[in-house]
């Protein structure tokens, strides 16, 4: 994904935002906690082993030490355990999953804020240039007043085009204070730092063209949201074997004395306990939980459509935009290029007094909308590509 936009700096953020985002360390540790979770799940696979000593004094008697070491073991006749354990190990790879969609986004949305703050800082100096003419144009309309050509109501009509391009201007100057602070946000910094970007757009190094076949399995989304329907199948087959015999194995040696050294099973004595139990009656619970299971199981799946739809969704939205934008700043470059050259006449007409000041303030302020126009145009692009690059399953390395 950051492949997409020559830029070290640019790195350098998305670097810094995968190390320092809390709401990415979130989804980490809840992925390191199913870890631990499918581990103490494993543990139901082997024996538990316990130790025992305890001593005791009653009146009229001696005292009695005991001693015991007890070993218990579940054979899992119906792969009840193996099924948790798989249910566990899924769960695992959901979370994986989740946390990688969620890097991925994190790297689009700090190369989305970063281009941003490129877009509004070429808007801000389309605006600047904007008003430096009007001072340029009252400048004119002042000496024409003083050689008595044109009147005061012209200066007026411009110094109110000068007051709402500077209200433009401290707009796109707040704009740029609150797009570096949600920059800082995303890279969990504290501190109000301020940020420089380029003045030019950076360069696209994979156009459209040529990025790389992806199919929608390869996103991470889609991955989570299949990887909990597997979890949510392995959890209900565990709710139906609850209803199933258990087999429970336990051997014991235990060993009582009249002094705790004589009770460390110096002279043990063995037992061996084979123990089967049925549930008959529990008054509908372990059905009903198989139930909730199984119902379950059939939510993820709707989940997992309805997770594929939209991303089916958005591929095709964002391919339609990059072609609807591709022709709209054809358009827009063309009737820039209009416009310019208007301007240059209207320019000419005004010295010459064949024109009003309004009509020139009209054409100058034409020509200033369709400049910015087009800057908007190209910065939706190239936003949009890192939109596709993400709804293609392309994202950042693990």
């Amino acid at each position: 994904l950051t492949d997409l936009i020559d830029s070290p700096e640019l790195q350098t953020l998305v670097t810094e935002a995968l190390s320092n985002n809390p709401g990415l360390q979130q989804t980490l540790l809840v992925l390191e906690q199913s870890r631990a979770g499918l581990r103490q799940s494993s543990g139901d696979r082997y024996p538990a082993l316990s130790a025992d000593f305890s001593g005791g004094n009653a009146e009229d008697s001696d005292s009695q030490y005991t001693g015991a070491v007890s070993l218990s073991w579940q054979l899992d006749l119906w792969q009840q355990i193996e099924d948790g354990i798989n249910a566990a190990e899924q769960t695992v790879f959901q979370q994986r999953a989740t946390y990688q969609a969620a890097r991925d986004t994190l790297a689009a949305e700090v190369m989305s804020n970063w281009l941003d703050l490129v877009a509004q800082k070429r808007s801000l100096a389309i605006e600047q240039r904007r008003l430096s003419t009007l001072a340029l144009n009252e400048q004119l309309i002042l000496q024409r007043y003083q050689r008595g050509l044109g009147s005061l109501d012209d200066l007026d009509s411009a110094r109110s085009a000068t007051f709402s391009t500077r209200a433009s201007v401290r707009e796109l100057e707040q704009a740029i204070e609150q797009g570096e602070r949600t920059l800082n946000t995303l890279l969990g910094r504290v501190d109000d730092d301020r940020y420089k970007v380029p003045d030019a757009y950076p360069q696209v190094i994979r156009p459209l063209a040529d990025l790389p076949e992806q199919t929608l399995a390869r996103r991470p989304d889609l991955q989570s949201a299949w990887y909990a329907i597997a979890a949510a199948d392995y959890s209900a087959s565990v709710a139906y074997k609850n209803m199933l015999p258990s087999i429970n194995l336990q051997a014991a040696l235990e060993d009582m004395a009249d002094s705790p050294a004589e009770a460390l099973l110096t002279d043990p004595v063995w037992s061996l306990l084979g123990q089967l139990t049925a549930p008959l009656f529990q008054g509908g619970k372990l059905k009903a939980a198989a139930e909730i299971a199984e119902l379950e199981t059939a939510i993820q799946y709707q989940k997992y459509r309805e997770t594929m739809l939209t991303a089916i969704e958005e591929v095709r939205n964002a391919l339609a935009r990059e072609l609807a934008l591709a022709d709209r700043q054809a358009y827009i470059r063309q009737a820039l290029e209009k416009a310019q050259l208007t301007l240059s006449r209207y320019q000419d007409k005004y010295r010459a007094g064949n024109t009003t000041i309004l009509e020139l303030l009209i054409v100058q302020q034409q020509t200033y909308d369709l400049e910015a126009q087009l800057d908007t145009l190209t910065y939706n692009r190239l936003d949009n590509r890192i939109t596709l690059a993400l709804a293609l399953g392309l994202g950042v390395p693990a």
